[in-house]
């Protein structure tokens, strides 16, 4: 974790994140302490250089994406890429938060000449590195970013992604909103609120509620509608449609740590060390993405939309532990049905792959 400790990453990002509550008057909104607790230069999260991606706590790594559980992830999704490609006349694909980089070698090595130039959108210096290590075989054909061109034309690919974005939380409290933020009390951040305006776009009748807009993520794929000129978009994680979303049983919301390989719900304590995340209101994205002028080509369970781009021929013929390793890819208890795939288009639409049984949008 850079040439720092732990202790020290956390003790100067803390002292950062304490001067930003102080010069906002001492109470901080959640989403701008979640931006600097996973995106500050060189001391958040994602921004320093601890393991973050691998398969077991051995390695240093604090959670697994699908990428690292199996190669057939991305071989399978190479299948629908390849589809959005051939529809939409473009020979370039665009991904934002590459992680390790191994989505990324997945898809180069199974679509080979078919992608010209594959550009990686990627804010983390450390990560960048990895990911030129991981992809020096594909040198000539990969290209880094920090922000989305004006214009663009090509298929857009996000695994994990919008889960990661920073997100507003309201807590329904003796029948009246507020929203959640930040304070520095006694030695230590706490949870303060203050009365909002803000509403969930769904308010669940009963007691006390606390629950998350998601923002950030619904301006991201506006910005993404108004720049792609020409192609396609796939959005994998985890997450809901919004009835699902703002069930009256999912009271507590869905704000979720990541550390070792552990989850807790503790997100002031232990800055940098550990990931931030909050599950998807996929309705809400595809409203913003249409009202924006992308509309929704698919949405499916990520089991459906694997197994319609082949991941079952890839499974009769792989090795046991590759079967194994991918079952958890598409089993309903693992990964198969809380993550969700979601794609726009921008063109013409098509009957694509990877939604041609199962689509769920109608459900959005």
């Amino acid at each position: 974790m850079t040439s720092e400790n732990p202790a020290s990453v956390t003790s100067a990002l803390q002292a950062l994140v304490r001067a930003s509550i102080e010069r906002a008057g001492g109470w901080l909104p959640f989403d701008r302490f979640m931006a600097l607790a996973l995106y500050a230069p060189g001391l958040g999260y994602y921004a320093n250089a601890s393991r973050k991606f691998g398969r077991l706590p051995a390695s240093g790594s604090d959670f697994v994406t699908a990428p690292e559980m199996s190669p057939l992830f991305g071989q399978s999704l190479a299948a629908a890429v390849a589809d959005a490609l051939d529809a939409t006349g473009c020979d370039e694909v665009w991904e934002f938060g590459a992680g390790s980089g191994a989505l990324a070698e997945q898809l180069l090595g199974a679509l080979g000449s078919r992608v010209r130039r594959y550009t990686i959108v990627e804010l983390s210096a450390s990560l960048r590195a990895r990911q030129q290590q991981t992809l020096a075989p594909f040198a000539d054909r990969v290209q880094w970013a920090v922000e989305l061109p004006e214009r663009m034309a090509g298929v857009v690919v996000g695994n994990e992604v919008l889960d990661a974005m920073p997100v507003k939380l309201l807590a329904r409290l003796d029948g009246q909103w507020h929203e959640r933020g930040v304070c520095w009390q006694q030695d230590h951040f706490t949870w303060a609120e203050h009365p909002t305006a803000l509403r969930p776009p769904v308010e669940s009748a009963g007691g006390d509620y606390l629950t998350e807009l998601h923002l950030q993520a619904e301006a991201f794929v506006r910005t993404l509608a108004d720049r792609l000129e020409r192609g396609a978009a796939f959005f994998i994680d985890y997450g809901f449609p919004e009835a699902e979303y703002y069930h009256p049983q999912r009271h507590m919301g869905t704000l979720m740590c990541h550390r070792a390989h552990r989850a807790d719900t503790d997100p002031l304590s232990e800055l940098g060390q550990k990931d931030i995340t909050a599950h998807v209101n996929f309705t809400g994205v595809a409203l913003a993405a249409q009202e924006a002028g992308l509309p929704t080509l698919g949405y499916t369970s990520q089991a459906r939309f694997l197994l319609n781009c082949g991941l079952a021929e890839h499974l009769a013929a792989a090795p046991l532990r590759e079967r194994t390793d991918a079952q958890r890819l598409i089993a309903e208890h693992e990964m198969g049905e809380l993550f969700k795939v979601i794609a726009f288009h921008r063109g013409p639409f098509w009957d694509a792959l990877g939604f041609r049984a199962g689509d769920r949008t109608p459900t959005l």
